[in-house]
C-alpha cells in the first residue's frame, strides 16, 4: 500500500467541512495521505433565487478550501457558475464518481480509497486503523466500516428522529446477520474504504443521486472480499436534510412528521424464509428444493420472471460451490430487502412491540422495562432511546465480526 486517498463530496457544508478537515488534519498514520473535496451543485441554481444560500456557501467554501494548507488538498469546483452539473447528471452519486475518477488516475491497485462525507468526524487514528485492516488481511478488497450518529444534545427531537432511523439500520442489518446472509451489510457513503484496484475491478461507482453506496457495497460483496469490521468507527452528524431523495437526512425529515411507514422495524420473522432457502441450498442444487417450498424463492421466480431459474444455473455451474455463488448474485441484497418489504406490508404490530419481540430473542437481559408496547418509539425520550441504540450497536459489532469468520470458513 503506497497511500491513502480520502473523497468527500461536499454542498453547502460550509458548517462542517472545516471541522472534518481540522479531524483528518490530525490523522496519526505512517501512510502519506491526500484528500479530494467535490464540492458541487446544479449549475441552474445559480439562476434559482430560492438556491441563493447554497451558491453562496458553495463559493465561500471554495475560498476557504484554496487558502486551507494543513493537508495535501485536491479540490474539484463543479459548484462555480458554469461548472456545476448539466441536466440529470448531478448529486452525490455524480460528485463520488468524480472523485473516484481522478482518484483512480493516480493510484496503484493497492492504494487505499477511502469515501467520507463532509459531515463525519474520525477519530485520530482511523486512517491508520484501516491500513492496518487492509494489510492484516490480504484478500480484503473494501470494508463497509461501523458509524456511530452524533446527537444533537440541544435539540430532543431532532435526536429522537435520529435514533429512531439508526434503529431501524441497526434491526435490520442485525437479522441479516443473524441468518448468516452475505449482505449483512450497511451502507453509508461516509463509511467504505477500498483498494483502488478493487474499485477498478467493479467498474467505479454506478452515479446515482442516492443509494449509490449501497449498489457499490453490493458490488464488492458480489466479487468477493468485502469485511464489515474495523477497529475505529466513523461518526456522521444526524441532522435533517432534503438534498438527495432517501437516506438519513430524508429519513429524519419523513420522521418529524411522524411517518416511518418507509423505514419500518421488521420483526426477525420476515427473514425466516430467507434463512431457510439459505439451508437448503445443497437440496435446490439437487433439484429437490423449489419456489413450491419457500417463500422468498417464490418471490425470487416472480421477480426474475423466469419459472425455473435453478435448473439453468445448475447446468451452467462446474459444482455445489459455485452454485452457491450464483444463488447469492442472483439472491441478493436489494432482493432481500425487497422481499422483506413486502412481506412486511401483511404485518400489523406495533413497531414498539416487534423491537421488543426482536431484542427477547436477540438479548433478553436488555429488554428495556420502560419499552413499552403498543407505543410509537419517537415517544420516548432520546436518551432512552440511545439506550436501546448502544445495545444494538454493541451487538452488531460483535456479529461483524463474526460474518467475516463465516464468509471465510
Amino acid at each position: 500500500m503506497r497511500a491513502i486517498r480520502v473523497a468527500i463530496p461536499a454542498m453547502d457544508e460550509l458548517d462542517y467541512l472545516p471541522v472534518t478537515l481540522d479531524a483528518l488534519s490530525c490523522q496519526q498514520t505512517t501512510l502519506p495521505f491526500e484528500v479530494y473535496v467535490c464540492v458541487n451543485q446544479p449549475d441552474t441554481y445559480w439562476d434559482n433565487p430560492a438556491k441563493f444560500v447554497i451558491c453562496e456557501h458553495n463559493r465561500q467554501l471554495l475560498e476557504y478550501l484554496r487558502c486551507y494548507d494543513s493537508l495535501t488538498l485536491h479540490v474539484l469546483d463543479y459548484a462555480s457558475p458554469g461548472k456545476g452539473w448539466k441536466g440529470k447528471q448531478f448529486g452525490v452519486g455524480f460528485a463520488r464518481k468524480v472523485l473516484f475518477d481522478n482518484i483512480l488516475s493516480d493510484s496503484e491497485s493497492d492504494d487505499l480509497v477511502v469515501s467520507l462525507d463532509a459531515d463525519t468526524k474520525v477519530g485520530p487514528g482511523y486512517l491508520q486503523s484501516l491500513a492496518d485492516n487492509f494489510a492484516a488481511h490480504p484478500d480484503m478488497q473494501a470494508v463497509a466500516v461501523p458509524y456511530y450518529h452524533d446527537l444533537n444534545p440541544a435539540d430532543e427531537e431532532q435526536s429522537r428522529a435520529m435514533l429512531r432511523y439508526e434503529i431501524y439500520m441497526r434491526n435490520y442489518a442485525i437479522n441479516l446477520l443473524k441468518i448468516n446472509s452475505p449482505y449483512g451489510f450497511t451502507a453509508l457513503g461516509s463509511a467504505i474504504a477500498m483498494r483502488a484496484g478493487a474499485l477498478r475491478k467493479v467498474g467505479n461507482i454506478t452515479p446515482f443521486q442516492s443509494g449509490e453506496d449501497f449498489y457499490l457495497v453490493q458490488k464488492f460483496c458480489k466479487m468477493g472480499g468485502l469485511r464489515l469490521f474495523n477497529s475505529e468507527c466513523v461518526y456522521p452528524a444526524g441532522r435533517y436534510s432534503d438534498r438527495v431523495p432517501f437516506g438519513t437526512g430524508p429519513a429524519m425529515l419523513k420522521g418529524k412528521g411522524n411517518d416511518w411507514s418507509s423505514y419500518p422495524i421488521y420483526p426477525y420473522t420476515c427473514f425466516q424464509p430467507v434463512s431457510e432457502a439459505y439451508s437448503h441450498l445443497e437440496e435446490l442444487y439437487k433439484g429437490e428444493y423449489s419456489a413450491k417450498d419457500n417463500d422468498f424463492l417464490f418471490f425470487l421466480q416472480k421477480d426474475l420472471q423466469k419459472k425455473d431459474i435453478w435448473s439453468d444455473i445448475r447446468r451452467n455451474v462446474a459444482d455445489f460451490a459455485h452454485f452457491v455463488k450464483a444463488f447469492h448474485q442472483k439472491a441478493d441484497g436489494l432482493r432481500i430487502l425487497q422481499y422483506v418489504r413486502a412481506k412486511n406490508i401483511q404485518n400489523t404490530e406495533n413497531e414498539s412491540d416487534i423491537l421488543i419481540f426482536n431484542i427477547q430473542r436477540w438479548l433478553p437481559d436488555e429488554v428495556p422495562s420502560w419499552l413499552i408496547a403498543g407505543n410509537s418509539l419517537t415517544s420516548f425520550p432520546a436518551r432512552l432511546l440511545n439506550e436501546v441504540r448502544d445495545s444494538l450497536f454493541r451487538l452488531e459489532q460483535v456479529l461483524r465480526i463474526q460474518h467475516h469468520e463465516f464468509i471465510h470458513q
